[in-house]
């Protein structure tokens, strides 16, 4: 997916916003601010692809105010605000009658989980609402590549999760029993270094992550989204053997859909949160997503 006219606006507005986070020095925000309107300037082209520009950002902000996660306290609260909305989820998951109908519902609370993301504009979160969104999450749904999905992982030994957002990953921790409890191997990667509000190994184990997942690991860098030229040889090794990969959010969702061939399908679960994502995945803002990609 390449960069939509929004996309220039968006990457400024988040990027604002997190220089307020990062620092209260005015001199420094002005050096930041500086920087990134230049970084637009000179990166942001029709052949872009959001995650891309979104990576370097992120860098930016970190390297210019010298804050190495500045959305760490938001991050927090999202991980907290999630757990409470987790016993919901999961009531409502035991309740399948089958081991496909716990799959979907488990996969429809994943990408409720998805909302988590702060600075995006007109994009509102209200953590209160999570467990309302939830219960209508099948409604929201816009493409419905679920049963599909849950066919491949029946024939599949070794998953690799990718996570996205803190907070969210609360709630991808019940996908991930599920798969578990089908007898799969589950290898779970989060982000290595802070990158905008993604989670890291601290989130993860904080929710509880390397107690359901086969193996914990980091892709091995910070992007937002999947550069694999950028990944570690530890993540390249389980993302090559993989019967089936399941990417969470739009950064994945974004860099997913650039690679050429993939050599095992892949699972996009994510909730259209801005217009460029919706208009490219053919759909309306703000609705649910579960897209096979082969």
């Amino acid at each position: 997916m390449k960069v939509g006219v929004e996309c220039a606006f968006c990457t400024f507005q988040r990027g604002y916003m997190e220089i307020l986070e990062a620092t209260e020095d005015e001199i420094v925000r002005i050096r930041a601010i500086r920087s990134l309107f230049k970084l637009l300037s000179e990166n942001f082209k029709p052949t872009t692809i959001p995650s891309e520009l979104g990576t370097m950002r992120e860098r930016l902000i970190k390297e210019v105010t010298g804050n190495p996660d500045p959305l760490a306290e938001k991050k927090r609260m999202s991980n907290a605000k999630a757990m409470e909305v987790l016993p919901y989820a999961e009531r409502l998951i035991s309740v399948g009658k089958s081991p496909i109908e716990r799959f979907r519902k488990a996969c429809l609370c994943a990408i409720v989980g998805n909302i988590i993301e702060f600075n995006i504009p007109d994009h509102t979160i209200s953590l209160d609402e999570l467990g309302e969104l939830i219960r209508r999450a099948e409604e929201d749904l816009a493409i419905d590549n679920i049963d599909e999905a849950f066919s491949i992982l029946e024939d599949s030994s070794l998953v690799l999760y990718l996570t996205d957002n803190a907070g969210e990953i609360a709630l991808d921790t019940l996908l991930v029993r599920e798969m578990r409890g089908m007898g799969k191997r589950v290898v779970v990667a989060v982000k290595d270094r802070p990158v905008c509000n993604d989670a890291t190994l601290e989130d993860a184990i904080y929710v509880g992550m390397d107690k359901v997942a086969s193996a914990l690991i980091t892709i091995g860098t910070d992007t937002m989204g999947l550069s694999l030229k950028e990944c570690s040889d530890e993540f390249l090794k389980y993302y090559n053997s993989a019967d089936l990969v399941i990417a969470k959010g739009m950064g994945y969702a974004e860099s997913i859909t650039e690679i050429k061939r993939l050599r095992a399908p892949h699972l996009l679960l994510l909730r259209t949160k801005c217009k460029p994502i919706a208009k490219f995945f053919g759909v309306e803002r703000n609705r649910n997503i579960a897209k096979i990609l082969r």
